[in-house]
């Protein structure tokens, strides 16, 4: 069983997290820089991690940053966005060859470190701005970015139905931000809002790969050093309540109807439930298995693709499919009938099973990269929880029927969201 042994180290202003791991020939940083959700910053965060990956004071243009890279045996720079609740989480990547496996010995894992320091903390920045032409250039990919959400029907029903469902929280903002508030963003504006999230978020540094401990907390400890600060948390946000479900009902020119339907889990990452839930998803709609496939795709042959997935720490449920315009209310009807089974407890212990194993599998291909251990560990951070890898599975193993349909009951419907071509709605 592959158990991941992370020690955690308290540096200035940040955690470093060092996973001692055999498995790659490689070594990997990632960054985790943590703020709330906030439709004031949400668009300038989303911007920050490109510009800062574009260029830096010693590397003043893409080029000569991808050069130096290229030097460093072909080591990569990756940039990331996520949402994780009710925060907006942005990582930063560097992965670099490890020298003992090469015939030249310089340190490379202090190269990554000296990177890695220089992207964060000497950005490419003259008289308090950063560099004017990057931030234009970001700006315009940014703004496409935005838009191919909007071009892609599949992701735009899915922002749409989560735009409807958490209307007054942060959860609605789009983790790209929005296109309106692009243009406002100046090169000043952009440096004065990093100096706040390098001051302000909660950072955490992740070191994977066969790697010295000592060194590692040695290098971070010289190379990387910040203003000790008190993480902002997000306000908790209660979500809409009510017994009335959320009907949305969009028509644009699709040839095919998304029909997205959100549900209130009731249960977080960390609660005694939540290994309940995962099983139960697996069981309702997260696998080909499951019976969102079988009874609404194969029997009765309604959707194009049709699927379930959690969002752990916001405890909700989106189911998404692809369904001809016409086929709505049975479509509706038939994923209502397949959580009322799950409700009373109809599936059997073989499917039970199956899920269990399938959900192990896929966690253990997720530790099988090193940016998957990173996902897989952040939670905790994310959560205030403590739980390792072996506690998720154990747990896991041991959920029983009579959990999964317990954990359904407090599953409850929230928001029914359908994108249709134009003639069906008339």
């Amino acid at each position: 069983m592959a158990v991941i042994s992370e020690s955690v180290k308290a540096m200035n202003g940040y955690k470093l997290h060092v996973v001692k791991t055999e498995k790659y020939k490689t070594n990997t940083l990632v960054w985790k820089m943590k703020a709330p959700l906030e439709k004031d910053t949400v668009t300038l965060r989303s911007l920050l991690p490109h510009v800062l990956q574009s260029s830096s004071s010693s590397y003043p243009a893409t080029g000569k940053l991808r050069s130096y890279l290229d030097e460093l045996y072909g080591a990569t720079l990756f940039v990331d966005l996520a949402k994780k609740g009710e925060y907006h989480v942005i990582t930063i990547s560097v992965e670099i060859a490890n020298e003992k496996f090469l015939s030249d010995p310089t340190p490379l894992l202090k190269k990554a470190f000296q990177f890695l320091s220089e992207i964060l903390t000497k950005p490419n920045v003259q008289g308090g701005a950063f560099d004017q032409d990057t931030v234009e250039k970001e700006k315009r990919t940014l703004k496409q970015r935005i838009q191919s959400v909007y071009d892609d029907k599949m992701r735009y029903s899915n922002f749409r139905l989560v735009q409807e469902m958490c209307k007054d929280e942060p959860y609605a903002l789009h983790v790209h931000g929005e296109k309106e508030d692009v243009d406002k963003i100046t090169a000043e504006s952009l440096y004065e809002y990093y100096q706040q999230a390098m001051a302000q978020d909660e950072l955490e540094l992740y070191v994977i790969g066969d790697v010295d401990e000592a060194d590692a907390e040695s290098y971070a400890g010289e190379l990387l050093s910040l203003e000790e600060r008190k993480p902002q948390t997000a306000p908790a946000s209660a979500g809409r309540t009510g017994e009335s479900v959320n009907e949305v009902k969009e028509e644009q020119d699709v040839k095919q109807g998304k029909l997205n339907i959100g549900y209130r889990t009731n249960v977080v990452y960390g609660d005694p439930d939540y290994y309940a839930l995962q099983v139960f998803n697996g069981i309702f709609g997260g696998f080909s298995h499951s019976k969102l496939f079988l009874n609404v795709r194969e029997k009765a042959s309604l959707a194009y693709y049709v699927a379930s997935r959690l969002e752990s720490h916001k405890g909700l449920m989106m189911v998404m499919s692809g369904i001809d315009n016409s086929n709505y209310d049975q479509a509706v009807n038939i994923i209502k009938e397949q959580l009322e089974a799950m409700k009373n407890g109809d599936f059997t212990e073989q499917e039970m099973e199956q899920t269990k194993a399938v959900i192990k599998n896929q966690l253990l291909e997720t530790v099988d990269t090193a940016r998957g251990i990173v996902e897989v560990l952040y939670h905790n951070v994310v959560s205030g929880k403590e739980i390792t890898l072996q506690t998720w599975m154990d747990e896991m193993d041991k959920v029983t029927k009579e959990e999964i349909a317990e954990t359904a009951k407090k599953v409850s419907l929230d928001t029914v969201y359908f994108l249709t071509g134009k003639e069906a709605g008339k």
